[in-house]
């Protein structure tokens, strides 16, 4: 099997394609919290704000190879994921996380096999309320994510497309 491209030879092979197709996200202001420097797999979602339930409930089940990318509206007021959860992830096959919010836990990210691309980071966990949303169409940076696309991240960015990138 022919290892994935890297994020910055896909922009290079698309970099005329005004299409919008392919949705680039760039690697400042996120970072890898995991240990795993790249991730790529088919979309799960979640949306929600500051109640990690439907995160909870989504890593505990089959990953099958996927990236769960969570839209916590940017609100760096309580993690959506820290070492638990992270571990309940790759035990269960996730490909990574991305995460638009906050992680805590940082020592026991690092320690976990898959990537986690998240805002930023603090220790005030979730007070979990059951709400939340999965597998809905979701809004980063201005840009939708839907869930079955697919989504390649390395050190230089995120790449959101419809079909399999590689």
């Amino acid at each position: 099997m022919n290892p994935l491209p890297s994020t910055c030879d896909l922009c290079d092979a698309r970099k005329a394609d005004s299409s919008g197709v392919l949705r680039v996200f760039a690697g400042s202001g996120w970072r890898n919290y995991g240990g795993a420097e790249r991730m790529a797999g088919p979309i799960s979602t979640v949306r929600c704000l500051d109640d990690n339930s439907q995160v909870k409930a989504a890593v505990e089940g089959p990953g099958a190879g996927r990236v769960l990318v969570v839209d916590g509206a940017a609100s760096l007021r309580r993690a959506l994921l820290g070492g638990n959860l992270a571990a309940a992830a790759a035990r269960n096959g996730w490909a990574g996380l991305w995460i638009h919010g906050a992680v805590r836990d940082l020592a026991e990210l690092r320690a976990v096999p898959i990537t986690i691309w998240a805002l930023g980071h603090l220790p005030m966990p979730c007070d979990r309320k059951g709400q939340g949303e999965r597998d809905v169409a979701i809004w980063i940076e201005g840009q939708a994510i839907r869930p079955g696309e697919w989504l390649l991240a390395d050190a230089d960015g995120l790449l959101v497309h419809p079909t399999p990138l590689g």
